[in-house]
């Protein structure tokens, strides 16, 4: 058995499965799939509202203005106890100390909010898949997972999709589509879960990691 912790991001599309993948993939591995959980861990842990890290959940923390680069290196230090302690930066740098230290602690999998950068960035080793999906497919799963119409499956795709890719720019100063950024992105559209688990396995084992 491998020594190092199996550590795998997840970047996906809004509707695209990425959550159910990082589930799937969990129960599969045996280890723990951190979504939304992570917000509360780290409300218990910086002591300040949830609601605070809900409101700025992979959202930029200004849409118009970009971090230039020497800037994106701050939002990793350690974050701040003093009158900036709820600020959009400051609250990502209390979720990014979270996200290490999960993945120091535990093989995990960790869905979004920077932890492929926020965990290289830190010298850690991280399998970074990126899940999508053609549109129609998009809208369908919505449909279904949501209880909404067409139209309003497609405005929330575009809403979210919107956000993560601003949230991720402004924190990483990276193109969030660009595949390059990822160790394996995976088109959900054409394969079940049980396929794309089967997949995922076999490339953690090309990794070198014995599951």
């Amino acid at each position: 058995m491998s020594e190092k912790n199996l550590v795998i991001t997840i970047g996906r599309q809004y509707g695209s499965g990425g959550r159910m993948t990082g589930e799937r993939l969990a129960k599969e591995l045996g280890i723990h799939f951190y979504d939304e959980e992570i917000l509360k861990m780290t409300s218990e842990v910086s002591a300040i509202g949830e609601q605070y890290f809900r409101l700025a959940d992979e959202k930029a923390g200004n849409n118009l203005l970009y971090k230039i680069v020497g800037g994106l290196k701050d939002s990793l230090s350690a974050p701040s106890t003093k009158f900036d302690i709820t600020s959009p930066d400051n609250l990502f740098r209390f979720q990014s100390s979270v996200i290490r230290d999960l993945a120091k602690e535990e093989s995990c999998i960790i869905a979004g909010r920077c932890a492929d950068y926020v965990l290289e960035s830190a010298g850690m080793d991280v399998i970074k898949l990126f899940v999508y999906a053609d549109m129609p497919t998009r809208i369908r799963r919505v449909m279904e997972v949501d209880g909404v119409d067409s139209e309003e499956a497609q405005k929330r795709i575009r809403k979210i999709d919107r956000e993560r890719k601003g949230y991720h720019k402004y924190f990483t100063g990276l193109d969030w589509e660009d595949m390059t950024n990822y160790d394996l992105p995976i088109n959900t559209t054409k394969i079940d879960l049980d396929q794309l688990a089967e997949l995922v396995k076999c490339y953690i084992r090309i990794r070198g990691y014995e599951i």
